[in-house]
């Protein structure tokens, strides 16, 4: 078990002991890391949980609690402290940090990893920008939050399939044909056309685009789109395992599936007729008003294709859908939950994130992208200017429901205040201490980490050298690294993994400041030191790697 998931229990088993046969507390029992190392290396709230059910002052509740816990943890307790109201901080002792240096190795690539209670199979549909023109650095944000989401939550343990749904039906794709053909002709591209470069270059691949069809041309241009965006998605090391295409809900054979999906829905009484049109009794599950499937006229409606895609998902056996929508769907969120229930499905299975957006800084400048204008930044663009790994992290670095900034000449420079980079730069920079110490003397420190931390779970003893605190401070932020998982899937928020990532990459170069590692004195000083950077490179991996970022060994 995680050294710090077996403090934790026994914490709570501190807080049973002394609550006996009394009712539990309503709130849980916490165990945090402190913002001031003053303050120890971590603190409980048990005392403050315990009060009101043994009737008692918190701060002699906590003085109790501490007894317990030197009890129960004998050597690996350094000391206790009651703090504020009723808090109880605790220090570790040495013995404590070294076991977990070799809990951290023993676990390998597995740590903080594969930990979820209830393992799911999610669908998470992201990006799925029309094929109507490149992918523009705004999509590079949807890109990059979605793949590191499913990265995490496989890491957690679920099962992810990820999607691109193509939005190749529709007035947006016969749009995209006619502008082709104008292109072709030599002609002036329509007012609600695609005014981009791209199109001529489309015009130009397609045989025959000035005498065909604008239906011909939308078909082919998307087929050429689709192939420049995958291509575009590869290069930025994002990968669907399947490509969803709207059309297919129109067209084959007879009903659709979008004719299923309203037959469904009629038969269960969410769909009526009134001015001709057909419309979706969606205020019945929480909309605002009724929605229109399919017009007057006999032409469904955006939302139809998105029905009839949604119940294709839910018959694939998932019992977890994630839609990452762009901020311009905001209004459109409780029609397509309403529409979802409306099928039989539950209300907490279909998740609907909103991204928010991305604007890239140049010279202190906004660059503005719109991609029917064609005054757009594209993702290939993009990482041409600052590669792949950088426009990633930056890409994940805030929350998605934030806004956000992405400063070109930032992300371009080789400076600790380039986040990337800084983070990078530890990982290579272990790599560089480790290949100094030599593969022989390496493994050996590993090899005697784990058996040293075998030998205290065995017997509890521990002869190893005093640790400097920036060692502390060090290995208690690689023990943070499973909560850190955890959160990140329970709020769908990769940044906290970015965070993370940069944290640790700070507290590994004030231990690094502090403290020699190779050529460390005595011998075991350097062993533990050697095994240490060997643990906070694999997490460092594991951290970079959920992101989608190398984890260089040289820069």
């Amino acid at each position: 078990m995680n050294p710090l998931a077996e403090l934790r229990a026994a914490v709570e088993a501190a807080a049973t002991a002394l609550r006996g046969d009394r009712a539990a507390p309503s709130a849980a029992v916490t165990l945090q890391r402190p913002k001031l190392e003053a303050h120890g290396d971590y603190a409980t709230n048990a005392a403050l949980l315990l009060a009101p059910v043994l009737g008692e002052q918190p701060r002699a509740i906590a003085e109790r609690v501490g007894e317990e816990l030197a009890e129960r943890l004998g050597d690996q307790l350094q000391s206790t402290q009651v703090a504020g109201p009723g808090f109880l901080n605790l220090v570790l002792a040495d013995p404590w940090y070294r076991a977990a240096v070799a809990h951290v190795l023993a676990a390998g690539r597995r740590f903080g990893g594969g930990e979820v209670g209830a393992p799911e199979r999610i669908l998470v549909e992201f990006v799925s920008a029309n094929p109507t023109g490149p992918l523009t650095a705004a999509s590079g944000r949807h890109a990059a939050y979605g793949d590191a989401l499913l990265r995490i939550l496989r890491f957690a343990g679920h099962e992810v399939h990820s999607e691109y749904y193509v939005n190749d039906y529709g007035s947006q794709v016969l749009r995209l044909g006619e502008s082709i053909r104008a292109r072709a002709r030599g002609e002036q591209v329509p007012n609600d056309g695609y005014q981009g470069e791209y199109v001529r270059e489309l015009a130009m691949s397609i045989d025959g685009a000035a005498e065909a069809e604008p239906a011909e041309l939308a078909v082919a241009g998307v087929a050429l789109m689709r192939a420049r965006i995958e291509r575009s998605l590869e290069a930025f090391g994002v990968h669907f395992d399947s490509w969803f295409s709207e059309r297919s809900l129109h067209e084959g054979e007879r009903p659709t599936a979008v004719q299923r999906a309203e037959a469904e829905l009629e038969a269960g009484g969410h769909l009526y007729r009134s001015d001709e049109a057909s419309w979706l009794r969606a205020t019945t599950f929480g909309d605002d008003k009724d929605r229109v499937l399919r017009r007057a006229d006999g032409q469904p409606t955006y939302l139809a294709s998105d029905v009839a895609y949604h119940e294709h998902k839910r018959a694939r056996s998932f019992t977890r859908l994630i839609d990452i929508w762009g901020s311009d769907h905001h209004g459109y969120v409780r029609r397509m939950q309403a529409a979802w229930q409306a099928l039989g499905g539950d209300a907490d299975e279909l998740e609907i994130v909103i991204m928010q957006y991305v604007h890239l800084i140049e010279g202190g400048e906004r660059a503005g992208m719109s991609k029917r204008r064609g005054d757009f930044i594209t993702l290939d663009e993009l990482v041409a200017e600052i590669g792949s790994d950088a426009a990633r992290y930056f890409m994940v670095q805030r929350s998605h429901d934030t806004e956000m900034d992405l400063d070109l000449d930032l992300a371009r420079s080789q400076s600790a205040d380039n986040p990337v980079y800084y983070v990078q730069y530890a990982h290579a920079r272990i790599a560089s201490i480790l290949e100094k110490a030599g593969a022989g003397r390496v493994g050996a420190a590993v090899e005697d980490s784990e058996r040293h931390g075998r030998s205290v779970a065995d017997n509890g003893r521990d002869t190893g050298p005093s640790l400097e605190p920036s060692e502390r401070t060090l290995i208690r932020t690689l023990l943070a690294f499973p909560a850190e998982v955890a959160e990140a899937v329970e709020r769908r928020a990769p940044h906290r993994i970015a965070a993370y990532a940069l944290e640790l990459a700070q507290r590994f170069t004030a231990f690094y400041r502090d403290c020699r590692v190779v050529g460390a004195e005595p011998p075991a000083v350097e062993t533990f030191r050697l095994a240490l950077s060997v643990a906070t490179q694999q997490v460092l991996a594991q951290a970079l790697g959920l992101l989608g970022v190398s984890a260089p060994t040289a820069m």
